[in-house]
């Protein structure tokens, strides 16, 4: 899968989040190696991984960040919308970022 604004997940890491960066890492080079056709097999690969609305929600760093993206499957591209911690993510609407 080809990442789109991966650039989000360096400047997260780098705005206080320091202690997420490699979790987001792993997480960007499994997303990029995947190659993905379905929702179930997102979920086979990260188990926890939630839908909502056209969005996928995925725990980093035992659930501490948040990641919400939008995954293409036919054109196999995954688009970064949000990166946070766990209380921002509380304080947003998946199906609006």
């Amino acid at each position: 899968m080809r990442v789109i604004a991966y650039r989000v997940l360096r400047e997260f890491a780098k705005a206080g989040h320091a202690d997420a960066e490699a979790s987001l890492l792993v997480w960007y080079k499994v997303v990029s190696k995947a190659e993905w056709s379905s929702f179930a097999e997102v979920r086979a690969t990260f188990p926890s991984v939630d839908q909502v609305g056209n969005r996928l929600v995925f725990n980093i760093g035992g659930n501490k960040y948040r990641v919400i993206a939008v995954i293409d499957y036919i054109g196999h591209g995954v688009m970064i919308r949000f990166v946070g911690t766990h209380a921002e993510y509380d304080r947003v609407d998946p199906r609006s970022v």
